[in-house]
């Protein structure tokens, strides 16, 4: 038996998917309420009960992408690390699929930050959050691929390769990007090893 409560919730999942796809696709300024409440299919209302700003919406969509990209990324790693015995290497491949995925647009949370700036200091701020948790858990590839000294120590240069990645492929349009990021990663590994 379907409870008003599961209603309530398909139809928040609903705004929020909807809103996820359209911010993600066009930008946060481009798309307006009464899109996301159209594509969504739900009453104006509903859409206010659930997320009474526009601004909560936003937010709510970040916190929605964080988990879902966080998820996306771990299983992708997960599938590459089944193929290669290699903690970096499995990053670095999940990272090319993610370019390879239709309608690639680069990363919700450096386009949030562009696009608002300082506008929505608490959408900032979580799209910051999400960029540290996405760094800790390329440290975490790191220690597991090199140890903890190494990874302590080239974590952040690596941190700045994999996000120029990411800018790279919109740019150019080419997963590619995530290749040069390996092999320039690997290089900056081996110099730490050397000094």
């Amino acid at each position: 038996m379907v409870t008003a409560r599961d209603l309530r919730s398909d139809v928040r999942t609903r705004i929020l998917e909807t809103a996820d796809r359209l911010f993600y696709a066009e930008g946060i300024r481009a798309v307006g309420v009464d899109r996301i409440i159209a594509e969504a299919g739900v009453a104006k209302m509903s859409l206010y009960n659930h997320f009474p700003s526009k601004d909560e919406l936003v937010l709510a969509v970040l916190e929605h992408r964080g988990r879902t990209f966080d998820e996306m990324f771990a299983a992708r790693m997960a599938q590459n690390s089944r193929r290669e015995d290699d903690p970096l290497g499995a990053f670095f491949a999940a990272l090319k699929e993610w370019f390879e995925s239709p309608g690639y647009r680069g990363c919700m949370f450096i386009n949030t930050r562009s696009e608002i700036g300082a506008s929505n200091r608490q959408s900032a701020d979580l799209s910051s959050a999400c960029k540290a948790q996405f760094h800790k858990f390329l440290h975490q590839t790191l220690v597991e691929a090199v140890g903890q000294e190494l990874a302590d120590e080239t974590a952040p240069p690596i941190a700045l390769l994999v996000e120029g990645a990411i800018v790279t492929a919109v740019m150019e349009r080419t997963p590619r990007a995530a290749e040069t990021a390996e092999r320039a990663a690997r290089a900056v590994i081996a110099q730490a090893r050397r000094t």
